[in-house]
């Protein structure tokens, strides 16, 4: 499948956008999408950000000059430089050849009215990387990876309610080196402490940090990272030169060894606050920006940071002194942050975009740990008929008398290389057969069970399948009667379909 992705860079915007699409292209080209970039050059080179990761960018042209009245309908809309109309031109134009299958677009800029354009020049879908829902918008998926009560509601007066919404930190895109990078280890006292203020800070908020902690009294290591792309670089530099036990470093390609390394980080409270989660280390956070506003409170409320919503040295200062000598809730933010994020929500996010290109294979005597991981798992183990754990052993010898029996069609979903569910085919004695399947624990949620039970069906063939839910199983039923299935009783589900191969005497044909 190809995916265009179209974000942007600026003092404005900050470089956060770019970093977290740069994430989730590294997790679609895994999965074996084909992916294009889509940038304008509004003061900071993102062509150049998305070449250093391997990808290809295509820049649009610069701003015209002039007068630009910016859309009342979009708070934000200033930020894209243009109208929504001009760059459903230009981004039709640089995507004509390459033909998406998706337009990822992740701009607080542009709403339904760019959705409907590129969509109807491009003949594509839609999907956008949003947490404010400020605006109306008009696409198919709607990834928003921030903390939220309730996602749906959120987005309830400007989405679609077909749309599909992937929201929470469980869908937070964060870069390939975060699903297994060490994790932050609790120590006693704060030896040393990190500090990124986001990869633009135009208000050098990093130097009243600094200014903050010499206020709170704190003599240890502290560490700063910033961005080529920060405008105060140089003055940064200088007061990091002026404090003993203070270094600075510059355009890191990825966060999560710098997070793992310090006893408390103070950051802005942007998207470096679900890697921070990830890693699981105690964190002040620092708004920077009003859209900060919707999510930081939430965090602190729920003990999983410290919120500091005056930048000011003073204030700063009082917060950091009192982190600074309680062990207790230090400790307890670090577990709450570190049961949020997990490091593989960008493959999550890639993996739902690109469920229509799932494919089935046979299942194999090499499946086994993986399938017996899935099956013992406890929320498979809730949704089965036996809620009971499973001994190795009983299932490879399941599976050593499935896999040879002609009556029993057992296949491994796979998106690229990425195994994703199992879906198994018992045969009576016609076409008829009973269905079952499971999806990797780790994927629930991804919208990937309508495609595996199709791509199933596909393959085994069956005239007529039955399917048996636990009543209390709603997600599982309606997977079902999604796929076209009927009830044919209160637990039980059955679908004829028109079998293009029948089973022949003495076994089934795909045996």
């Amino acid at each position: 499948m190809r995916v265009a992705i179209r974000v942007d860079a600026s003092q404005a915007i900050g470089t956060g956008h770019v970093r977290r699409c740069l994430a989730l292209a590294h997790a679609l080209r895994k999965s074996g999408a084909e992916l294009r970039f889509v940038t304008r050059s509004l003061g900071i080179d993102s062509v150049a950000m998305i070449a250093n990761e391997g990808f290809e960018g295509t820049a649009l042209l610069d701003p015209p000059g002039g007068v630009f009245t910016p859309d009342r309908a979009i708070p934000h809309a200033e930020w894209g430089q243009v109208s929504q109309a001009r760059d459903v031109e230009d981004t039709a134009h640089a995507l004509g050849a390459f033909a998406p299958d998706w337009i990822l677009v992740d701009s607080y800029a542009f709403g339904a009215e760019w959705h409907d354009g590129v969509r109807d020049r491009l003949g594509c879908r839609i999907a956008a990387i949003d947490d404010l829902a400020d605006r109306a918008l008009d696409c198919e998926v709607v990834i928003d990876h921030t903390f939220a009560p309730d996602h749906r509601a959120k987005y309830a007066a400007v989405l679609p309610r077909n749309a599909r919404l992937l929201g929470g930190p469980r869908f937070a895109l964060l870069g390939p080196a975060y699903a297994d990078a060490p994790r932050y280890e609790m120590r006693g006292e704060v030896g040393s402490i990190g500090v990124f203020m986001g990869g633009v800070d135009a208000d050098d908020v990093s130097t009243r940090v600094l200014d903050a902690l010499d206020l709170a009294g704190f003599s240890g290591p502290v560490e700063v990272v910033t961005t080529s792309a920060n405008p105060n670089l140089e003055a940064l530099r200088k007061r990091v030169a002026e404090r003993d036990r203070a270094s600075l470093l510059v355009d890191l390609p990825d966060l999560s060894s710098f997070l793992a390394r310090h006893d408390l980080q103070v950051g802005a409270g942007g998207g470096a606050s679900w890697e921070r989660c990830c890693i699981g280390v105690p964190t002040l956070l620092v708004v920077v920006a009003r859209n900060q506003m919707s999510v930081a409170p939430l965090l602190a409320e729920a003990g999983i940071a410290d919120i500091a919503p005056d930048p000011s040295p003073y204030a700063l200062a009082e917060k950091l002194a009192a982190l600074l000598v309680d062990e207790a809730r230090r400790s307890d933010m670090a577990e709450k942050a570190r049961r949020l994020v997990d490091g593989r929500g960008a493959e999550r996010v890639a993996l739902a975009l690109l469920a229509d290109s799932l494919t089935v294979r046979a299942a194999r005597v090499d499946d086994s740990s993986m399938l017996f991981e899935w099956r013992n798992h406890p929320s498979t183990r809730a949704a089965s008929s036996s809620s009971a754990p499973i001994v190795r052993e009983e299932h490879e010898a399941w599976l050593a008398g499935v896999l040879p029996d002609p009556d029993r069609e057992l296949y491994i979903g796979e998106i690229g290389r990425r195994a994703v569910g199992s879906v198994r085919f018992d045969f009576g004695d016609s076409d008829e057969a009973e269905v079952s399947l499971y999806l990797d624990p780790a994927l629930h949620g991804c919208g990937l069970g309508p495609a595996l039970l199709l791509a199933g069906e596909a393959a085994a063939d069956p005239a007529l399948i039955r399917a048996t839910v636990l009543e209390a199983n709603r997600p599982s039923q309606r997977l079902f009667e999604h796929c076209g299935y009927s009830r044919s009783g209160p637990t039980s589900f059955e679908k004829r379909r028109t079998a293009t191969l029948r089973r022949a005497h003495g076994g089934h044909p795909h045996a």
